[in-house]
């Protein structure tokens, strides 16, 4: 049967971030947004497919597609930072009715190679959103998540904890690898001590460096959620891809004895900063 369908061209970012992210099953993204917002987003029903879009959105398109009738569409860049996802046939949609604003203004994003104009956005609600489900999956003492840019927000993804039993590292790299918000099209986990800060890439590749042992640490899972958009896979066999998870924590059966680190203390930084700042800044 024909499928109603609404394109809403410009509206709240946080509809735009609520859309581009993994909610959660069962849950409306509009519930979703309001959250954010702190109240409701309020919405209009179309006059012909009866599907409710935002109210204050600057330009909708509403219509129908309709079995069978295909155009070939693409390629498209993508936030990936290539032109992945190839030419392929995709539903075309009948317009019916079009609601706009005068003067509407539209607050794109460019998907591109990242940093791009959505990228960090992307990766403050992607970390939040994997942390909340490390936690509700039973995975405690996580002191950090952060999805870095670098891999698009999705590809390369940070998980600080405080270790607090055997296989607690590899649990919240396994579970940081599959759970909802975390699985598609995901590349690296790396899972780091409660000293290191995910969102510092120096700190991170010095944990990786010095705490991991590459024939120890590091797993690979195959047949994993991927998808067209992912470079690595080429045509013709998108779909599934493999992830690695390196554990970059101290082992646990030894950390307590692991090796001091070199640095000053907390005190110590304070006070040389609070007696060399007009020197040093």
């Amino acid at each position: 049967e024909p499928c109603p369908v609404i394109v809403c061209v410009g509206q709240d970012p946080l509809l735009f971030l609520a859309s581009g992210n993994e909610v959660g099953y069962g849950l409306s993204e509009y519930d979703y947004a309001g959250g954010f917002k702190g109240e409701p987003i309020e919405v209009v029903k179309g006059e012909y497919t009866g599907l409710p879009f935002p109210a204050h959105a600057e330009i909708v398109l509403e219509g129908e597609a309709i079995p069978g009738d295909l155009e070939v569409e693409g390629p498209f860049g993508e936030w990936t930072g290539y032109y992945a996802s190839s030419a392929r046939p995709e539903p075309v949609i009948q317009v019916k009715n079009v609601y706009y604003r005068n003067d509407p203004i539209l607050c794109c994003a460019r998907p591109g190679r990242p940093p791009s104009d959505y990228s960090f956005s992307k990766c403050v609600v992607k970390s939040a959103m994997i942390w909340d489900e490390l936690e509700k999956a039973g995975v405690p003492n996580v002191q950090g998540v952060w999805c870095h840019e670098a891999g698009g927000g999705r590809m390369f993804n940070i998980v600080s904890i405080k270790q607090s039993y055997a296989g607690h590292a590899r649990q919240a790299a396994m579970v940081a690898s599959q759970c909802h918000a975390g699985a598609y099209l995901g590349r690296y986990v790396v899972v780091v001590d409660e000293d290191i800060d995910p969102s510092n890439t120096f700190d991170v590749l010095w944990a990786i460096a010095s705490r991991s042992e590459p024939a120890e640490s590091i797993d690979i899972i195959n047949r994993c959620w991927s998808g067209p958009l992912d470079p690595r896979i080429p045509v013709g066999k998108k779909g599934m891809n493999s992830r690695a998870i390196i554990d970059a924590c101290r082992p646990y059966e030894w950390k307590d004895d692991f090796f001091p680190v070199v640095e000053s203390s907390e005190k110590l930084r304070t006070a040389t900063l609070k007696k060399w700042r007009d020197k040093l800044f």
